[in-house]
């Protein structure tokens, strides 16, 4: 079957013009996407995602008005299909824990180079998910500690983690890694068939939308 040739369809969302632009230039370089829309703060975000129905939505954090990742809610709301990767100078591991709680697909700094936002643009296609290599040690320090009050309706209620069967459980440290179903086939020497099928068990078992919330879950429970 020959591969997908459809060029990926791209909203990007900052306010800093000669950022975006130079990132628009930057993107449509390449045949793999198409930049459709842009925007210099959330409202305009959220008109234009309802309007023209992204795949992918490159989303900066420090926005006037209202914050990328309060923003998100509403992004999914008008374009339920459109996946969010954030794009953005913070290191704060509060944004990166907002952001991922809000359903976001990765979590990219904008020291990253092409070619890994080229990848992550396609792995948000393909479900996955990234997050910048200098965010992973902050992405434990976020998650490590649930809040009072959910900590004690955790108590409350089962955990999740414990439905999931030993290969599942493996193949779901390997989400908090970061890994593909392909480097997860390869390591464990399965199917990536196989490894798709698991993933999506692991994903209604732990009643989550997407790989990067898994992998929040894995690390909150120590499988990272």
């Amino acid at each position: 079957m020959p591969a997908d040739t459809t060029p990926i369809r791209l909203l990007v969302v900052d306010d800093h013009t000669l950022m975006r632009r130079g990132l628009v230039a930057l993107l449509t370089q390449s045949p793999r996407f198409q930049v459709v829309g842009e925007a210099g703060d959330a409202g305009e975000a959220q008109r234009r995602a309802a309007e023209l129905q992204p795949d992918v939505i490159l989303l900066d954090n420090h926005l006037p008005g209202v914050n990328g990742v309060d923003a998100l809610a509403g992004l999914h709301e008008v374009a339920p299909r459109a996946r969010v990767l954030m794009l953005t100078v913070s290191e704060d591991e509060r944004d990166l824990a907002a952001a991922l709680r809000g359903g976001a697909r990765g979590y990219l700094l904008k020291t990253v180079d092409h070619e890994m936002l080229a990848s992550a643009i396609e792995r948000a296609m393909r479900g996955d998910s990234t997050i910048s290599p200098e965010m992973t040690g902050k992405l434990v320090d976020a998650f490590k500690a649930l809040p009072s009050a959910a900590a004690a309706a955790a108590d409350l209620a089962p955990d999740p983690i414990e439905s999931l069967s030993p290969r599942e459980a493996e193949i779901l440290s390997h989400i908090a890694r970061g890994a593909s179903n392909k480097e997860i086939a390869r390591d464990l020497g399965i199917a990536e068939t196989t490894v798709k099928i698991h993933v999506q068990h692991v994903l209604r078992k732990l009643e989550v939308s997407s790989r990067v919330q898994a992998a929040v879950a894995a690390t909150e429970h120590g499988l990272s």
